[in-house]
């Protein structure tokens, strides 16, 4: 690969660690909000599988440079987490951006696995795993909120929306991204925005998203 490659390989990966990583931390910080003990327990659960995430995707990162990683120990993200799951100080938008967020990186995920599985398998296909039932677990948290009383249900959808925002403009990103794509690790055939698109329907509906 060329420099140029090897940049956008590496934000790609710093991106997903971000995330991850605030994640992580946030599950942490507003687990304990949880609307009772098995939600608050499971997000400690979450947690520690976000936060292992973030570390193996900031040596794969290093390892693109060339760079030994040793044992990696992140202390703070690198500055390219989305600002809704950065921001969220409730249950109601952190479950939103895990969703969203999750939804996002499984994609890309799929994606880079599918052209380089060779390569990736072993080192993701545990994270790869563990993605499938993050966003089946913020989906099915998601619905319930949307079908709750009061205020609740319109603060997801506006949280809801407010994630997909950032995480749709960054799909549409790494969609179009030529060195990406020349590295072949991107397909020109992808369609990562449809199928996030899609994603999102099954929560909000289509009325709630053409838009964004």
């Amino acid at each position: 690969m060329n420099e140029q490659q090897i940049n956008a390989l590496v934000e790609l990966a710093e991106t997903i660690a971000d995330n991850k990583f605030i994640m992580g931390e946030q599950l942490v910080e507003l687990g304990v909000s949880g609307p009772n003990l098995e939600a608050s327990l499971a997000s400690i659960s979450m947690a520690q599988g976000d936060l292992g995430h973030a570390r193996l995707l900031y040596r794969w990162s290093f390892e693109v440079q060339g760079k030994r990683a040793g044992k990696v120990d992140v202390k703070e993200q690198t500055g390219k987490a989305f600002n809704q799951i950065v921001n969220a100080s409730n249950w109601v938008e952190l479950l939103a951006g895990l969703y969203v967020n999750n939804v996002a990186i499984n994609l890309v995920m799929e994606e880079l696995m599918k052209n380089k599985g060779e390569e990736l398998n072993a080192q993701f296909a545990k994270m790869s795993n563990e993605l499938t039932e993050h966003v089946m677990y913020a989906k099915n948290w998601c619905l319930q909120l949307l079908e709750d009383q009061g205020s609740i249900p319109r603060r997801t959808r506006v949280d809801l929306e407010k994630a997909y925002h950032h995480a749709g403009e960054w799909i549409r990103q790494v969609e179009g991204s030529q060195p990406l794509i020349e590295a072949g690790v991107v397909s020109e055939s992808s369609k990562l925005s449809s199928a996030f698109a899609s994603a999102m329907n099954e929560v909000l509906g289509e009325r709630y998203v053409s838009h964004v």
